[in-house]
């Protein structure tokens, strides 16, 4: 199954769509207006909370970014290298064991799970938004739209 991820460009608290092929709703992605560690839930069509993604606070090298279930228990955490030069992150504390890695200069990033590929993300190229294409079964949707949304949001934090 393919979804669009999208940040939306007129948004107080960085939302974000996620959309089928079809452009038809899949998730939700809400922001908080004041967020220091850029708080985002994903949410089903029914507004549910499904996962809340957030950034440490503050980093030093190696950024980080958490995954909460609907529980409010953190599954994971998310981080990069301190010199990541290939698009290389690693999820830590799941059930399962995540990888995520591309290449510097390619637009295309894979997600491994216990040494298999399970996703792929393509970064699609716009000139003021972040947008993203993700491939993956309907089995992992939901988790990796909100690996996604950590990665961005690890991504735009070492920007500033």
């Amino acid at each position: 199954m393919k979804v669009y991820i999208k940040n939306k460009l007129w948004s107080v608290g960085g939302d974000s769509s996620v959309v089928d092929e079809n452009k038809n709703p899949v998730f939700q992605v809400k922001g908080r207006i004041f967020s220091i560690t850029k708080v985002k839930y994903i949410c089903n069509q029914e507004g549910k909370h499904l996962f809340k993604v957030r950034n440490k606070w503050f980093n030093w090298f190696i950024h980080k970014a958490y995954i909460y279930d609907s529980n409010k228990h953190k599954i994971a955490t998310v981080k990069d290298k301190m010199f990541n030069t290939n698009q290389e992150y690693f999820v830590l504390g799941y059930k399962d064991e995540i990888k995520i890695q591309g290449k510097f200069f390619g637009r295309t990033t894979q997600i491994l799970k216990n040494g298999e590929i399970v996703g792929t993300i393509t970064r699609q190229i716009t000139i003021v938004n972040d947008a993203f294409e993700l491939e993956t079964n309907e089995e992992d949707l939901a988790f990796l739209v909100a690996l996604v949304i950590a990665i961005d949001n690890i991504t735009d934090k070492k920007k500033k």
